[in-house]
């Protein structure tokens, strides 16, 4: 498998030709309106390049949150929203379990629909407490920003920018329902681009083609339960008529983290749209004393790297003590990021991490094996790496990025609900020994 190379320069360069109009020696200056969680770790890294390239960055974020904290690479300005840290971890954690908790479809999709119902009131209310504090779109107005670097899946971000009359650039994967075709113009046939959400590949049957012709229905109404507030929002704020779709179509770059050794071929993208997919891929560090040691007494078995991405740390005690069980079955050395109760099972092997350098331990020349949720992020990490995958998808696009990295024969693909550890024991000893299977699939 051909690794990808890192592209962080490329976002730079790209940025860096928006902002040339300041002259030859002038640095730009950008102010980031980012998405919290997983979509901010992506984003964070390429304000250090452009920090690097001498521009001024600043990030404004609400009080509270996940991940966003402040950095040497930006100026941070934060405002205020109704609700405390403890409570907004409780939230996400629950998300998660519930996410984890087993039952009948009907009773999980009751569940997860409630949860993104409230997480959904939760985002509106914070990019209505950034619109309405004064005194901080008062600092924003009179900063004379030149450009508005966002993630528009939340689309608070392009509302500022269309208030503050800058050009705006989009840092994302993709957006539901297909808005970002429809914004840019690009066509998105059922034919041969699968939809978000159906598991298809670019090699559908007639019935899996019918099934991603009539899946952009509910696809329509999950995108106006979820974007109308917003519409709303942007009209009320901006006091004109304003819809997501009007504010996505003012973008003046797209960076779309896509690279067609993962997705699939889609139809040809727009002047203005820059694939990126891989930028996660930097250059590995030297591993800590600690890291260095754990992989080095693996001996000739090497490492297994294990992590469920930053929203899930840990996990219901019976489906750990299952997993305990399954990576017992190995002889490699697990390294496992998980700070829950530990499984009374714990084999010998398998090492407890609260954090671990993901990209730096997938560049080892000892790691084996990569267990992953699915997440973009890593996805491209273990790609980059050549890193065989096992993946759980656990909810949003993780279940489409599996079946990307289970067609491109890179990773086999298990249900975290339904799995046994016997599953698990049999996927992982299949992608560390048995790579013409898996590359015959």
């Amino acid at each position: 498998m051909a690794p990808v190379p890192a592209s962080h320069p490329q976002v730079a360069v790209t940025l860096v030709l928006l902002l040339s109009m300041l002259g030859l020696a002038a640095g730009g200056k950008v102010l980031v309106v980012p998405v919290d969680g997983s979509h901010w770790l992506s984003m964070r890294e390429v304000l250090d390049s452009l920090k690097e390239k001498g521009h001024e960055v600043v990030v404004v974020a609400p009080e509270v949150s996940l991940y966003i904290k402040p950095s040497k690479s930006f100026v941070m300005k934060t405002y205020p929203i109704p609700f405390t840290q403890e409570e907004l971890d409780r939230d996400f954690h629950e998300f998660t379990q519930d996410t984890l908790k087993e039952g009948s479809f009907l009773e999980r999709f009751v569940r997860i629909y409630q949860r993104f119902e409230k997480n959904s009131a939760l985002l509106l209310s914070t990019c209505e407490h950034l619109l309405y504090n004064k005194e901080l779109m008062r600092y924003l107005e009179e900063s004379k920003f030149d450009a508005v670097f966002t993630d528009p899946v939340i689309p608070c971000g392009p509302i500022v920018a269309e208030h503050l009359s800058v050009p705006s650039v989009y840092f994302l994967r993709g957006i539901p329902c297909g808005l970002d075709f429809e914004a840019t113009q690009c066509p998105n046939p059922p034919s041969y681009v699968p939809r978000i959400f159906t598991e298809h590949t670019d090699h559908m049957s007639f019935l899996q083609r019918v099934k991603n012709l009539v899946f952009d229905v509910p696809n329509l109404f999950l995108c106006n339960f979820f974007f109308q507030p917003f519409s709303k929002l942007a009209s009320e704020f901006l006091q004109r008529d304003m819809t997501v779709l009007d504010l996505l179509r003012k973008a003046s770059v797209w960076l779309l983290r896509l690279d067609f050794v993962l997705d699939y071929p889609r139809p040809p993208v727009m002047p203005n749209m820059v694939l990126i997919g891989g930028i996660s891929c930097t250059q590995e560090k030297p591993l800590s004393k600690e890291f260095e040691a754990i992989v080095n007494a693996s001996g000739e078995h090497g490492i297994v790297v294990f992590s469920l991405g930053s929203m899930v740390s840990d996990i219901p005690m019976k489906k750990a003590r299952e997993i305990a069980d399954a990576l017992g079955s190995v002889p490699q050395t697990v390294l496992w990021r998980y700070t829950g109760k530990v499984p009374s099972n714990l084999p010998q092997n398998v090492k407890l991490v609260k954090w671990l350098p993901q990209n730096d331990l997938l560049a080892h020349p000892k790691t084996r094996a990569f267990i992953t949720h699915g997440g973009s992020h890593g996805v491209y990490e273990g790609i980059c790496n050549a890193v065989p995958m096992v993946l759980m998808p656990l909810f949003g696009d993780q279940m489409d990025n599996a079946k990307r990295v289970e067609s491109r024969g890179a990773g086999l693909t298990l249900n975290i609900l339904e799995m046994t550890s016997e599953d698990m024991s049999n996927a992982l000893k299949t992608v560390i020994n048995d790579k013409k299977q898996l590359s015959g699939r």
